[in-house]
């Protein structure tokens, strides 16, 4: 049997004063999470400690090598590990994904914005929770966010190695971000193509797309190791106009919270309607969100709690045929945003086999 080895992670600074506060509960639930999903249930004792007047987060494990180590590296909260011996903290060497300088997170501001850190946490925590969550130490995982605004979530999978592709209505926030991103590739002087221009089908324009391809470095990029990214101007609920079904791996976003942005649906008659709640545009979009996953792919979405209930956001990803994870450490994300926003996040899963009713496609 393996020795039990004790470990402290101390907690990434967060900027956010309000996020901050919440940020060791967080992270024990993302550490949870990996615990059950990836590693097994290995994990003993974990504990938010205060080592020398310093949070961190405490646990005990045989001893992290490998795979296990590296998925551990990624965790949204990470700052350092150390091994504990007695009083002493001995750092272990972490070997993050990032690709790429971290400005391409950062250097974005605009009112609204989704904390890095979360959008970090929320794509974790559902690649986590895939049939392959070994495929993200890989860059194999390809990664949807329907309602990608301008950008963050695609921002991070780059960041991952991971192709990414986004869907967004509103014209000035995919203006934003292909704007954005075009020029971060330009100033960091990445090897690079990309374009943008109408998608078109029958004669007819269904929307304007953003599609770039870049690699690591120019050798990767000349030997065809290059990151997919795509962006598409258009509704969410036309997605599948775009991707094939079955082409995404993990479908990742951020609901809209019903504050400065409402939910889009259609009224009873058939015409444009606008929710606070984002369960309209859900029961739309959903059906649509689970034919682009692949079987045994995740879909994670956060979302405010003050205006939609968690039974019932529940109870429409179940009835679309999805499996909710309802375990104890998938319970312990909600956290206060401010005021109006108390952010929470759902991970369902696709079934790895289609059942017998159910229609291709």
């Amino acid at each position: 049997m393996n020795a039990t080895h004790d470990y402290a992670l101390l907690l990434l600074p967060s900027h956010n004063r309000v996020y901050a506060q919440e940020s060791a509960r967080l992270a024990r639930a993302e550490l949870l999470v990996l615990d059950e999903a990836v590693l097994g249930g290995r994990l003993r004792d974990v504990a938010e400690t205060t080592l020398g007047g310093v949070r961190y987060l405490t646990f005990s494990a045989p001893r992290l090598t490998g795979d296990d180590l590296a998925q551990l590296a990624n965790l949204s909260g990470l700052y350092a590990l150390f091994e504990r011996t007695g009083p002493a903290l001995t750092p272990v060497p972490v070997r993050r994904l990032d690709a790429f300088p971290d400005d391409l997170i950062t250097i974005q501001k605009y009112v609204g914005k989704t904390n890095e850190d979360f959008t970090k946490l929320l794509l974790n925590v559902t690649a986590f929770s895939c049939a392959t969550p070994e495929r993200l130490l890989t860059g194999r995982l390809r990664v949807l966010d329907p309602l990608c605004g301008r950008g963050t979530t695609l921002n991070q999978a780059v960041m991952y190695g991971l192709d990414a592709a986004g869907v967004e209505r509103d014209a000035k926030s995919f203006d934003a971000y292909q704007n954005f991103f075009r020029q971060w590739l330009k100033n960091t002087r990445l090897k690079h193509r990309a374009s943008v221009g109408p998608v078109r089908r029958d004669s007819r324009t269904l929307g304007r797309q953003l599609s770039v391809t870049l690699g690591v470095d120019k050798e990767r990029y000349r030997a065809g190791e290059t990151i997919e990214v795509t962006a598409v101007n258009a509704d969410t609920t036309a997605s599948g106009r775009f991707f094939r079904a079955g082409s995404f791996d993990l479908v990742v976003t951020d609901a809209p919270y019903g504050v400065q942005h409402g939910s889009r649906s259609r009224d009873a008659d058939g015409g444009p309607a606008l929710s606070r709640s984002p369960l309209p545009l859900l029961a739309e979009a959903v059906p649509v969100w689970r034919r682009l996953l692949r079987p045994g792919g995740a879909l994670g979405i956060s979302w405010n709690t003050q205006v939609a209930d968690r039974a019932e956001l529940t109870a429409l990803l179940t009835e679309h045929g999805l499996t909710v994870r309802e375990s104890e450490p998938y319970l312990g994300f909600a956290h206060r945003v401010d005021q109006a926003i108390t952010r929470d996040l759902v991970v369902a899963t696709k079934p790895t086999r289609r059942p017998a009713d159910e229609p291709r496609g």
